[in-house]
């Protein structure tokens, strides 16, 4: 089984150096991945259990809640009463690094724009100490009740939770949130295995603008609902410059107050930002903006802080 001839060709246009190893990395099996949540338990008590149950967890060493296991551990973790009770989440390491490099803060008033299935509203909720407020959107019926039960088990008591879409909330809360994280919805790239042809069976060209379309859409919402001097972070696990640096870069053309914000994140497998792609010339600031790299560990992202002056 292979990926789609079209993603390929793309692919190498995007990181044509090291193009073939990065592939290699869609035929890997990961690592499980998952955080101790410290809203629900501390985290000797949640490793001890861990070992009891025959999981051998090793540390991230940028993130002393997060934690890696040998891929065959999924299924113990998943029926553990420790993943039950909410004590531990499930989560991809790239996905932690949203929630790290948006920052919340103790008593911040927060949104997160299209939050299912709720892993970063955790994070989020737990980086605040469970204090201030987290607006939590999700439009799609099965998977706004599937954020809402996972937020009640995980012991998030801040959140406010809205079925609705994302594209109307800046108009109906404008310059509301001190911090808003727009984890964009996308063509979903990053978890593509070759192994698994649903996982990448919907992919096209014509999905990439389809998604591209909405990004911007949920752009210019989020940057309304975002207060002077608030932060927005942008993200999505695509490789696409027309779904990550193309949608930075217009609303950089859009809202002049709008500012890159530099980021210095903890791991090693970062690229910097395209200010080119094709024929097009992007605004030299999206240079500050990452892409994290596929590994064994880690799937691919793109990452993007703003400020709004």
């Amino acid at each position: 089984m292979a990926l789609p001839e079209e993603f390929i060709e793309r692919f190498r246009e995007i990181y044509p150096e090291d193009a073939d190893a990065l592939l290699g990395t869609f035929d890997e099996r990961k690592y499980v991945t998952f955080r101790i949540n410290p809203l629900k338990t501390d985290r000797e008590s949640a490793l001890k259990k861990l070992l009891e149950a025959g999981v051998n967890p090793q540390p991230v060493d940028w993130y002393e809640y997060a934690f890696k296991a040998e891929a065959k551990s999924r299924k113990i973790l998943t029926h553990s009463d420790l993943f039950k009770n909410g004590e531990i989440y499930i989560q991809s390491l790239s996905s932690m690094l949203a929630p790290l490099a948006l920052d919340p803060q103790p008593g911040e008033t927060v949104l997160d724009l299209t939050a299912s299935p709720g892993g970063k509203s955790l994070m989020i909720a737990a980086l605040m100490h469970n204090r201030g407020r987290l607006s939590v959107v999700e439009p799609g019926k099965d998977r706004f009740f599937k954020l809402k039960a996972n937020l009640e088990r995980g012991g998030v008591a801040i959140a406010r939770l809205y079925r609705t879409d994302g594209r109307g909330v800046g108009n109906k809360c404008p310059e509301m949130f001190d911090r808003v994280l727009l984890d964009a919805p996308c063509t979903t790239e990053a978890k593509f295995k070759t192994c698994d042809l649903e996982s990448f069976a919907y992919w096209s060209g014509r999905k990439i603008k389809e998604m591209s379309r909405l990004q911007h859409r949920l752009m210019a919402s989020a940057i309304k609902s975002l207060k002077p001097g608030g932060t927005l972070l942008y993200a999505t696990c695509s490789f696409e410059p027309e779904e990550n640096e193309a949608v930075v870069d217009k609303a950089l053309k859009k809202e002049p107050a709008l500012k890159v914000v530099p980021m210095h994140l903890p791991v090693q497998n970062i690229r910097r930002g395209f200010t080119a792609w094709r024929n097009k010339t992007f605004d030299p600031s999206l240079a500050d903006t990452l892409r994290i790299l596929p590994t064994d560990e880690m799937e691919g992202f793109y990452l993007a802080k703003l400020t709004r002056t």
